[in-house]
Formats: C-alpha cells, structure tokens, sequence
C-alpha cells in the first residue's frame, strides 16, 4: 500500500500541495488529473523519491516495489533491448549480474560458491528462470518483435524506445506502477495492448494521461488535484467530470429546493453506478456511490476555453475531390494512387499507422506540397483552414499574443482581437507575452483560436490535441462535434475519433480503407476481419 501523510511540497511562497491526505490501495488504477502546473509530473516523482517534499511523508509497505515509466529515451542506448527490460527489477538484475560475475572468475573460490547458492536461491524466489521469458512477452505485447530484442537501444526507433520503457516499467509484476504519460507516441495496437494489461494488473497503479478514453477504460479511481489538495473520486474520468459540472449547476441552481438536488443526484448515481472499469470492483463502487451526499459533490476550478467553430458561408455540395495522388519521398512511396470524394458535411477521420503518410496527404491539400502525380480540386465554394502538426513556424516572430493573433483577423481592433485570446484563456499580462516563448499547449491554442478567426467551412486538422490538457481537449471535442462544416482530421485519441467522426479513411500499404462509420465500429470491423 502507499499513502501520504500531511505531504506538502512549496516553491517559495507557493504551496503546490498543502497536508495532502491519501491512500492508494493494491487492485484499484488512479488516474491522476490537474490543470497544467497543477502538479501531476510533480506528485510521482515525490512518490518514487525523486523529489523531497517539503514536509510531510510518503509510507510505502515495506517490501513492496515501485516501478517508474522512464522518459529519458537515451539513458539506456548502450544496453540491449532484453536487458533493458529486465532492468526494471533492479534487485533482480542486480543478482544476474553478480552471478555472471562470480561464474566467469577462474580462482572460484568456496566462499564464491557459497555466495554464488545464496543467489541462486534469491534469483529463483523472483522468478528469476522466467524473467526473459517475461521480457519477451511483454516486448511483443507492445509490437517490439523478437527480432529487435537483441539488439542495442540506439539500434531502435524512438516510438520502439518508448515501447521498451514502458516494457520495463511493467515487467515482474511491481507492487505500484508510476505511469507518467505512458499512451504518448503509442500506436492503437500498443495502447490496446496497455489498456488490457492494467486492466488485469492486480496491485496498484497511478496513472497522468491525457487520453480520456484511456482513463475511461483502466481507472477505478479519479486523483484529482485541485485547491492545493488531492481528492479521490470512485470511478472513471467521465464520472469525474460529469460529477463535477453537476456540481456547478447544482451551485447556480442555489435557489432549487434540496429535495430536487437529492434528485438529480439519485438520477446521476443510477447512470453511473453500473458503469465499472473493472468488473472485481463493480460491487465495491456501487456501494461507495451510494453512499455520495451533496456535500460530497464539490465544483472543480477548472477552466475551459470556449470553442466555436462558425463557417462564414456556407458551402456547395462539391467539396473536394481527389484522384490517383502518388508521391515518392527520399525513395520510400509515401502515397500511392490515393483516390476519394469529400460530400459537403462529411468528418472524416484519417487513420493508420503511418504519421508521415497522413500528414504528407494533409500538406497536399493544403498546397504546401507538390505530389508526383494526381490531382486534386476543391469546391469554388470552399474555404479552408489548415491545422499543421508542427506549428513552429508559426510562432518564429517577435510579436506579442495580441499582435500576433492580430495577423490573422480582418477586424483589427485590439479589443475584438482579446475577446478571442480570452476566449482561449489568455487575459490581462499574458496577452503581452511573446508569441516566441510559449508552452506546446499555449501555442495549440493559439493556432485554435487563428482557425476560429478564420471563418472556414471545411478544416482540415493534423493532430489538434497534442500538448493540450484535458480541459482543452474536451472544449475542443465538444466545438468539433457542433461544427457544422466538413472536417477532415488525424487524432490518436480514441474518444476525441469516435464522437466526432462520421466517415474512417484508413491509409494502408495495399491502398484506402474508406467506410461510412463511427471509429468504434470500424474497429470492430476490422477485428472480424482478422479473426
């Protein structure tokens, strides 16, 4: 078990945590949430003894193994793949490598032999026999196949290098698992893979993701940083939110009679209550929601930015059609005879597992490449506003946020151009920062609020919700769903893809996949199709 007792963490004058309270318990997975700067990243490492708090303790049971998701795809580049796996139990490397030790001497002594026993049996207690029997398992579980296993780390990609930190941080079967971040840069497969393994892990897990779908599908329990403190809520991120936006309606609904709010209390315990992650702790939950009052239903001081997409015109019945598009890049055909018609209305979510060839589809219709051949033509009717995946360029101009946003709006006045920046949640002095020294969210944003300006009726969107929060994210979900234009996008996030798509175009080495469905029933398709 780990838990906290009256753990604070300050910077100055600013307390991060202030006497946080908690309890993690074995077969239950947290999901860790917080606005950006909240603290999350913060939180772990305090767990793992990373960071010292400034007052307070973390108590851990004695004898129970933390494991930590790596994030620096480097540290290992000397070692090979198998071996990096089984790292992650150090105390079990730490034997094998003593043992190799002591077998390779030439004077083997009678002491070394006693020692050498003393191993042996240590090494056989951690299931030591089968530990690259594991390693494997786990190494192909995440698509790293047996081929690679022996090779060196700096032999690997860095999507295959993440695949392997995450491989060592679940590997022999640790008693807490520290996950910051781990479905970044992970294909379908891998996170499928993920959300399967945690869903059977027994012990316990506390998880920072950005992917509600994810959170949705492993965590029994929401950690929800806010106020300088930790609450835990049962149930999944969905439950977290909704309860929270109850909260506020029930706080503006001050004049509603106590009696109604128990009633719509009761409703949204019934909705949710069945609702388990994991079937072992359906039981437990319902009870624990039962028992929920109205004081136990707090509002969060989350804010979200205000997403409205507003065609300026609306749009002809041709959109846009595409025929035989090829393109060869640095040797490799990228695309081949790609061919397909947009109709007027359509969100067609571009999926597969290769990023480039997505992205280099994107920048051809957006006239920022050339291709080899094919030909594509929009509708004399059509206004397009492109969301690039690296919006660096963007941003390499020594301007401040209004001036900045300013270059893309057709009304000039600096108060209209605010109401936009506010609408992304910049006010007061952060409009006056520099456009060059914003965070990957800040700039999304920024580049959010430069389509809004835009007024276009079709958008074509390269990964929107990289480097966004939770909160952004979901805003932005909930704007694309109320557009009612034509969207062409590429998300990895499973939820963000499923509510918001109507059509799936799946880029694949054998040509397009092209189906009129919602991404879950594709999935499911496909799934047939390989059975």
């Amino acid at each position: 078990m780990l838990s906290t007792n009256r753990l604070t963490l300050r910077f100055g004058k600013r307390a991060l945590f202030e006497d946080v309270n908690i309890k993690f318990t074995p077969g239950n997975c947290y999901g860790l949430i917080g606005a950006n700067g909240a603290g999350k990243s913060t939180f772990l490492k305090i767990l793992n003894g990373e960071i010292e708090p400034s007052a307070g303790e973390v108590m851990v049971t004695p004898g129970e193994r933390i494991a930590v998701l790596k994030q620096d795809h480097f540290e290992f580049d000397e070692f090979e793949v198998l071996k990096v796996v089984i790292m992650g139990h150090a105390r079990l490397y730490a034997i094998m490598e003593e043992k190799d030790e002591l077998y390779a001497k030439a004077d083997f002594s009678e002491a070394d032999g006693i020692r050498a026993s003393e191993l042996e049996c240590e090494f056989a207690e951690l299931n030591g026999w089968d530990a690259e029997i594991e390693a494997a398992r786990l190494l192909n579980g995440l698509g790293i196949n047996g081929a690679l296993h022996n090779k060196k780390m700096k032999e690997l990609g860095g999507l295959e290098k993440v695949k392997v930190l995450l491989a060592r941080a679940l590997f022999g079967n640790p008693d807490i698992l520290l996950l910051d971040e781990p479905t970044n840069h992970l294909d379908l497969e891998a996170i499928n893979w993920l959300e399967d393994f945690l869903y059977n892990f027994d012990n316990t897990v506390i998880v920072v993701s950005h992917d509600r779908h994810f959170l949705n599908k492993v965590c029994t329990h929401i950690a929800d940083i806010d106020f300088g403190n930790i609450k835990l809520y049962v149930g999944n991120y969905d439950f977290w939110f909704e309860s929270s936006q109850l909260a506020l309606q029930l706080a503006k609904d001050a004049n509603k009679k106590k009696e109604e709010k128990i009633k719509d209390l009761q409703r949204f315990i019934e909705r949710f209550s069945s609702n388990a992650s994991k079937a072992k702790q359906a039981t437990s939950r319902k009870k624990q929601l039962e028992k929920l009052t109205l004081d136990d239903i707090k509002p969060s001081s989350r804010k979200y930015p205000y997403i409205d997409f507003k065609p300026e015109r609306e749009a002809g019945d041709q959109l846009l059609n595409v025929e035989d598009l090829n393109i060869n890049i640095d040797g490799e055909q990228i695309l081949q005879d790609v061919s397909f018609t947009v109709n007027k209305g359509d969100k067609i979510a571009f999926v597969g597992p290769d990023g480039i060839a997505k992205t280099t589809l994107f920048k051809i219709l957006m006239g920022e490449l050339a291709a080899d051949s094919g030909t594509y033509k929009w509708g004399v009717s059509t206004t397009q506003a492109y969301f690039p995946k690296d919006n660096s360029d963007y941003f390499n101009v020594d301007l401040n946020l209004v001036d900045w946003l300013r270059q893309y709006s057709k009304d000039q006045e600096e108060s209209f151009v605010r109401g936009f920046l506010g609408r992304m949640l910049f006010s007061g002095e952060e409009t006056q920062k520099s456009a060059q020294v914003l965070s990957g969210g800040e700039k999304v944003r920024c580049m959010l609020a430069r389509t809004m300006l835009n007024g276009a009726n079709v958008l074509v969107l390269d990964e929107p919700t990289n480097h966004l929060d939770l909160e952004s994210i979901t805003a932005l979900n909930n704007g694309l769903i109320k557009f009612d234009g034509t969207l062409l996008f590429v998300s990895q996030d499973h939820q963000f893809v499923q509510t918001i798509a109507t059509r799936i175009i799946e880029i694949t080495p054998n040509g397009l996949v092209d189906r009129q469905m919602t991404y879950d029933e594709y999935l499911e398709m496909k799934q047939k199709e390989t059975r």
